[in-house]
């Protein structure tokens, strides 16, 4: 990974890091008050949704975003951070491997899985497997929004030009992947729309 690269993903570390802290203090004191009442208002229900919500983002782009390496990701951790992010939405997301998976391969995973969303606006479902040595996204939907601008290039292993920052993912999964030797094959020609590295 590039000097540039490296910095920009340590940032994203930095950033969640830091931001993890006082949005789990915020979810404390939220069970804490839950506690004391019989029910939350509507109001405190609310924010709750918006702390639990925006906990489950930060965990996500921690590994998308983040610095990556060879430590390993538990199948609970992963799952947990999937149900939180997607369970509330359209989109299913299954993921497949039962065993812990090395930190680069779920950044790899989670940056795939935010360029198929972006295929699937009105939801659909998608799975995460290993075959042999590659990890393979499924994407099935009754419709899709396949944004050739986007797409395109990923097909060919490389970054779209002038990407705006809802579609940064689109950048970072070509770079990444070949900085960790690893194919990208996408196809989007047929349905299900596939990502393999």
């Amino acid at each position: 990974m590039g000097q540039e690269s490296n910095f920009a993903a340590l940032i994203g570390s930095r950033i969640c890091h830091d931001l993890i802290s006082p949005i789990g203090a915020i979810n404390n004191g939220l069970e804490l008050i839950e506690m004391s009442r019989p029910s939350l208002s509507p109001e405190m229900a609310l924010i709750s949704e918006s702390v639990t919500n925006a906990s489950a983002r930060i965990r996500f782009f921690r590994i998308a975003f983040g610095a990556a390496s060879d430590q390993v990701v538990g199948c609970m951790e992963i799952s947990s951070i999937l149900k939180d992010i997607y369970g509330p939405s359209r989109l299913s997301v299954a993921w497949a491997p039962l065993d812990g998976q090395p930190r680069h391969l779920v950044r790899l995973a989670f940056l795939a899985l935010m360029c198929m969303e972006t295929a699937m606006p009105y939801g659909g479902w998608i799975e995460v497997a290993r075959e042999d040595d590659d990890v393979v996204l499924t994407g099935r939907a009754d419709k899709y929004n396949v944004d050739e601008a986007l797409w395109t290039p990923l097909t060919q292993g490389r970054s779209a030009d002038n990407l705006r920052p809802a579609h940064v993912q689109f950048g970072m999964l070509p770079v990444i992947a070949a900085d960790g030797g690893r194919a990208l094959v996408v196809n989007t020609s047929d349905t299900p729309i596939t990502i393999r590295f």
